[in-house]
C-alpha cells in the first residue's frame, strides 16, 4: 500500500487558479491579440499585400475557458489565401504549388511570451 505525506499548503496555486479563471483577469488578451496580428501581417508571403492586411483576431469566451482565435477575410473563391499559403494547393493543370510555413513561426515567440507571462502570474500568486 503506498501513502502519500505532505507539508505546506497549496494556497498560491489555488490563489492563481482562481485569478486566472475569472476572464476579467485577463486584459492582457486584447494586447496578445495585436500583437499576433502584427506578427501575422509581417510574416505573409505578400502578393498584392491583402492577405497580409487581412489579419484580426477574435477572443472567444466559452464556460470555463477563453481562446484567442486569429483570422484572415481574405477569401478567394470561397478559399481562405492564408491557408492555401500555409499549405499548399493544386493547380488548374495539376500541378501542386507547395505551401510555406509562416503562420507557426510567426506566431511561436508570442506563445512563448504568453506562457512566460502565465508563469509569471503562478510565481507571484
Amino acid at each position: 500500500m503506498a501513502s502519500i505525506k505532505h507539508s505546506g499548503s497549496f494556497n498560491k496555486i489555488e490563489k492563481f487558479l482562481n485569478f486566472v479563471s475569472d476572464i476579467r483577469n485577463m486584459p492582457n488578451l486584447d494586447k496578445y491579440g495585436r500583437e499576433g496580428v502584427a506578427a501575422l501581417a509581417s510574416a505573409t508571403p505578400v502578393d498584392s499585400g491583402k492577405t497580409a492586411a487581412s489579419w484580426d483576431y477574435e477572443i472567444v469566451e466559452k464556460r470555463g475557458s477563453v481562446t484567442i482565435n486569429w483570422t484572415n477575410s481574405n477569401i478567394n473563391d470561397g478559399v481562405p489565401v492564408a491557408l492555401v499559403l500555409q499549405y499548399g494547393h493544386g493547380t488548374r493543370n495539376g500541378g501542386y504549388v507547395k505551401g510555406i510555413d509562416y503562420i507557426n513561426p510567426a506566431l511561436k515567440p508570442l506563445f512563448e511570451k504568453i506562457a512566460e507571462s502565465a508563469w509569471e502570474e503562478v510565481v507571484r500568486a
